[in-house]
């Protein structure tokens, strides 16, 4: 089943890389990503009919919801900005005149990585119902209010920050406020929370290896992929502001702001 699922995500990559290569914005990966994974819950969620029925359509449902949801938020920003994104121009100048087969090779990458954080689902969802323990219900019930509080809070910070940039006087300026004024990176923060609800389902069957998961998170979001990118670039363009954003609020965990010197 992993294999149907990496080919049939190396299909959604594939047609994802060529409407970057013909429109020169290779952002849209983001898009394709979440929505290989949204694809790939559903399709676990479907034919795996050896898991409890409860847990199928818990997946379905609520896993699902977050990462159409993800889909979406990328989707409407991939839209809203005329030029790429900074990430992706960058790598379309380190890579020159190679960009398209560079690209090619980097949109298969995230198909790897897209059956990498799909499979906490499909390992819950593979796990045949006589492994279960009858507390199951428990864990599903403390997982749907990880998800949830992780769920508001991700759209919140996201909407809060969307109608910010909206906003053209705020052009240059820092958004400081709502959850922004507690946290630096508060839509990470729950992107990061969100991926504790698996390993505790995953307790009702001694899926342990699950909790991984939430580390491997928090090592992409806090040093790889997530936060100094967004860090750095915000030093470039913000410079002093952002500096005194950095010196008044949390970085990641959200928490009480110190008080403008």
């Amino acid at each position: 089943m992993l294999w149907t699922l990496f080919y049939i995500d190396l299909a959604i990559m594939f047609l994802a890389w060529l409407f970057a290569t013909f429109n020169g914005r290779a952002g849209i990966v983001d898009v394709a990503w979440s929505a290989c994974i949204s694809v790939n819950i559903l399709l676990c969620a479907w034919f795996f009919d050896s898991a409890p029925e409860s847990l199928r359509i818990f997946l379905a449902v609520l896993s699902s919801a977050w990462f159409v949801r993800l889909s979406w938020h990328l989707a409407r920003r991939y839209l809203s900005e005329s030029e790429e994104d900074t990430r992706y121009a960058n790598m379309r100048r380190a890579m020159g005149r190679f960009q398209h087969i560079g690209f090619l090779l980097f949109f298969i990458f995230q198909t790897g990585l897209a059956i990498l954080f799909s499979y906490p689902m499909y390992a819950l969802l593979n796990t045949d119902a006589s492994m279960w323990q009858a507390w199951l219900p428990m864990t599903m019930i403390v997982a749907a209010v990880i998800m949830l509080i992780a769920f508001v809070g991700e759209v919140l910070a996201d909407q809060q920050l969307y109608r910010f940039k909206q906003r053209l006087e705020n052009r240059g300026r820092t958004m400081d406020q709502g959850l922004w004024a507690y946290s630096r990176h508060p839509n990470y923060f729950f992107e990061w929370l969100h991926w504790f609800a698996y390993p505790i389902i995953g307790l009702a069957a001694g899926l342990y290896v699950l909790w991984i998961y939430p580390i491997l998170m928090f090592l992409f979001l806090y040093y790889i992929t997530g936060i100094p990118f967004s860090e750095q670039q915000a030093l470039k363009h913000r410079g002093e502001n952002y500096r005194d954003y950095q010196r008044r609020t949390s970085m990641f965990i959200p928490w009480k702001p110190k008080t403008k010197s």
